[in-house]
């Protein structure tokens, strides 16, 4: 199993409290507040950042109160984390039902049993995969070591909840002087369309007369933008910017120009006047996305055909253990316990029963929804293994589970196709396949991360896998009612919430169900991430990202990995041991995770309290105060600040 000479934190022959009652609690309650900043993340970046960090961090801090052992630490945390990860296969998906017109709203229930299915599918595929991906010494597991080192930094005394809280408290003022919902003293960017004068070249033996122009933004002033591009590096962020480059700098002003017949439409035929800005905005939704689209589904692709080895290899290895064990030839000790493999695998088996019923009820067609509950099983075992791999190699904040999830997608909507279900009723069950494998997918890569901590830890296997089945259930009840509430507030697929993952299914559904795809520009994303694959080009999945998000966002996204950057220059200028590079770069994410909590859910705090003046239930308003970008400038610097000086400060360094 590629695990000789390992010695985890806990020893085997350590008996220590695990899976109590005081530990569900905490990890549940942090699910859910975890889930519900991760899903408005989600909804306006594009990405979720694991909540494994806050979460270890907030389990040591009230555990502690309460006397808990490490390994109660670990199964909080563990609990705790299954929120951000289902929430991020149910905000890929579900809003695609509004987007796409299948729903007038988010339906409790429905989205509901998708996510309850999807996550309980993700915790029992993982059961099967777990031996031979988290003990593959190929697969570094980068966050999970953080996480690892955190944890057992706590147990000396420093837990880090203050790193988390007090930037926490920062990014929520930020939020409430910028939300619309909220008092709104400052602008979160500034756009502007510059025109371009008229350009005449010679073709087809006449001089035909051009226009256009460049859409330019600055970055968003927001702190949860700037802690996400921090966390994923310089590195990272700039391939997402550079989708955003090539989106908005590249493609809308090519769009532009060689179609001369947009400049009709600046005056409406009902006499309305739409700017530039925003028929350029226009371009960008409706001829820049479909080609996103084109390259993610391309790099998906090719993501899978990269693993096909070490995909079949991992599977190999865990039926040929899992006999081991049966026959007595492989002992079966604490540290390699996990919930039994039959039992699982008859579970697995047995849950496609309901589930095709659903997609029955959905598509009105028996042997459809029995298509659709299979394609389900198969893809989310196979994407599943995928997404566990993807986390080992490049940390669950990462993993691209959307890519994935339009893979599936675009099987299921070509089957549904051909066995003649369209319409609404195809869509919807089209979607349907997509949410339950996207919620597996975001539960097998976070819970694959977990298992590796846990690993690190010595905490049991089969304790673990119960806590996160825990907070599946618990986060699936609840999880649909922030999603209710964003999508009242704010409206989803707007720009406030641009949902670019759920715009995608919904695009890809609706497309090929209907047969109104635009093909010739899905066409050109997919030679576009071809020649990105030819040469080898970092993550072609994540360019398509930044060529689907708002240019403000990508823009502001890549600040954040030049803070890191800067950061990272300091720490090398200082000449930091390991020791203390670690202790800074960790204590780096635990503020950057802060920043990303306060706004999330202070913005989800003005959307109830939106919704229930709206209603009438309460008359209290915030004051309004006239708004102006250029005050929302020092928001940059002073982000900055935070993210160097408090992890870099010589007391914050242990020498």
């Amino acid at each position: 199993m590629n695990n000789e000479g390992f010695k985890p934190y806990v020893p085997e022959e350590t008996q220590l409290k695990e899976l109590s009652i005081k530990a569900l609690v905490v990890g549940v309650i942090l699910a859910i507040v975890l889930g519900a900043a991760n899903a408005y993340v989600g909804l306006r970046a594009g990405m979720t950042v694991a909540a494994t960090f806050p979460a270890a961090v907030v389990a040591m801090a009230v555990l502690r109160i309460f006397k808990g052992s490490i390994l109660e630490e670990n199964i909080a945390r563990t609990t705790a984390s299954v929120g951000e990860a289902l929430v991020a296969g149910a905000i890929f998906t579900i809003p695609a039902f509004v987007i796409a017109g299948v729903w007038d709203g988010i339906k409790y229930w429905q989205s509901t049993a998708f996510m309850l299915a999807g996550g309980i599918l993700g915790v029992l595929f993982v059961i099967i995969l777990r031996r031979p991906i988290v003990h593959d010494k190929e697969l570094k597991f980068p966050e999970s070591v953080a996480c690892g080192e955190i944890v057992k930094a706590g147990q000396k005394g420093a837990t880090g909840a203050s790193y988390v809280f007090s930037a926490a408290g920062f990014a929520a003022f930020i939020e409430l002087i910028k939300n619309s919902h909220g008092i709104q003293i400052i602008n979160e960017y500034v756009n502007y369309f510059k025109m371009f004068g008229e350009s005449k070249i010679s073709m087809l033996q006449q001089s035909l007369k051009f226009k256009g122009g460049v859409y330019v933004s600055t970055p968003s002033a927001a702190p949860l933008y700037l802690g996400v591009g921090y966390i994923i590096g310089p590195r990272l962020s700039a391939i997402v910017f550079s989708g955003g480059v090539f989106g908005w700098l590249l493609l809308i002003p090519l769009f532009l120009f060689a179609n001369t017949s947009l400049s009709q439409y600046i005056n409406l035929p009902d006499g309305t006047a739409v700017s530039w800005q925003e028929v350029g905005y226009q371009v960008w939704l409706n001829m820049v996305r479909p080609v996103a689209v084109g390259a993610m589904i391309l790099s998906a692709l090719y993501t899978l055909y990269r693993m096909r080895k070490t995909l079949l290899e991992g599977i190999g290895r865990a039926v040929k253990d899992t006999k081991s064990i049966k026959a007595g030839t492989l002992k079966a000790v604490r540290l390699e316990q996990d919930l039994d493999l039959t039992k699982i695998i008859v579970l697995t088996i047995l849950m496609v029963i309901p589930i095709s019923i659903i997609y029955i009820v959905i598509s009105g067609d028996v042997f459809a929804g029995i298509v659709a509950g299979i394609i389900m099983t198969v893809a989310g075992f196979l994407f599943a293994a995928v997404a566990g791999y993807l986390v080992g190699l490049i940390g669950s904040s990462n993993n691209p589970i959307s890519g994935l999830t339009v893979s599936t997608l675009l099987i299921a909507a070509v089957l549904m196709v051909i066995l003649g279900v369209k319409g609404t009723h195809g869509i919807g069950v089209v979607l349907g396949v997509a949410t339950v494998v996207c919620c597996s997918c975001g539960i097998a890569g976070d819970m694959m991360q977990d298992l590796k901590v846990g690993h690190i830890l010595g905490g049991t296997p089969k304790k673990m896998q119960i806590g996160e089945i825990i907070g599946v259930i618990f986060a699936a009840v609840v999880m649909v009612l922030p999603l209710s509430v964003l999508h009242m507030a704010y409206g989803l697929g707007s720009e406030a919430l641009p949902a670019p993952q759920a715009g995608l299914m919904a695009l890809v559904s609706k497309g090929i169900v209907s047969g109104e795809m635009a093909w010739p520009l899905v066409f050109a994303g997919i030679f576009m991430a071809l020649g990105l694959i030819m040469v080898k080009a970092p993550s072609p999945m994540l360019i398509a990202v930044g060529m689907y998000l708002p240019f403000h966002t990508t823009a502001a996204i890549f600040v954040g990995g030049i803070i890191k950057f800067i950061f990272d220059k300091i720490v090398e200028a200082k000449k930091f041991t390991k020791e203390q590079k670690q202790d800074a770069d960790n204590k780096g994410i635990l503020i950057s995770s802060g920043l990303i909590a306060g706004e999330s859910l202070t913005a989800i705090i003005l959307a109830f309290l939106f919704i229930a003046k709206d209603r009438g239930w309460i008359s209290f308003e915030l004051p309004r105060i006239s708004e102006n970008f250029w005050l929302g400038l020092i928001i940059f610097p002073l982000t900055a600040f935070i993210l160097w000086y408090f992890p870099l400060r010589k007391k914050a360094i242990k020498r």
